[in-house]
């Protein structure tokens, strides 16, 4: 696997981890529930996109589970009074969120494409890469899921599949070209909350 893939997923779960932590201690959940809240977070996604890929996980057969942990007893250290009622509105969580979003939509499109899927399969593997693990975890806690109603979130993983498939289609898919569609579309989601972009709702 490409050593881009790898540094995508690492900083996917690193960044997701602390969002799951965040939401985790807004709903106060004791220890086991902020390791499982991290945890699911940060691997839920992958292993989806795994199980569709009809491979093993990668956090059943690498050292990911444990660094989330690591990750989670760190953030719990350095963190843990770090409790606000509206942390999805805090630039921490933010900021944490659209980098995971934006590391699990390359990594789930990369690994797409070299299943040889076609535009649909790289937007559908993205999107339930980027978004697997959030949903989970909210359905866990009881609260609507992120992707749903949070400011152009899903659509971040649709636009960054769609520029990688069209990358690929011209043969410019390199670490250069991956690594300015992630900062482009980290920019977008950042400016997208900041300015309170939506997309259009029937109500």
């Amino acid at each position: 696997m490409p050593e881009y893939f790898i540094v995508a997923d690492i900083l996917g779960i690193i960044a997701f981890s602390l969002s799951g932590f965040l939401i985790a201690i807004k709903n106060d959940l004791d220890i086991l529930g902020i390791v499982i809240a991290s945890a699911l977070t940060a691997l839920g996604g992958g292993i989806i996109r795994d199980a569709i890929l009809s491979s093993a996980p990668f956090a059943f057969t690498s050292l990911y589970p444990a660094l989330t942990l690591i990750v989670t007893i760190l953030i719990a250290y350095f963190f843990r009074v770090y409790k606000k009622p509206s942390i999805e509105r805090k630039w921490i969580f933010v900021v944490s969120d659209t980098i995971g979003l934006v590391a699990f939509s390359i990594t789930g499109a990369i690994l797409a494409i070299h299943a040889g899927y076609n535009f649909f399969g790289i937007i559908i593997l993205s999107f339930i890469t980027a978004v697997g693990g959030g949903v989970t975890r909210d359905i866990m806690i009881n609260q609507v899921p992120t992707v749903l109603i949070s400011d152009f979130y899903g659509s971040i993983a649709v636009i960054v599949a769609l520029a990688l498939g069209a990358l690929e289609m011209f043969d410019a898919l390199n670490e250069v070209t991956i690594l300015s569609v992630a900062v482009a579309s980290v920019i977008l989601r950042l400016i997208a909350f900041k300015r309170g972009w939506h997309l259009p709702t029937l109500t």
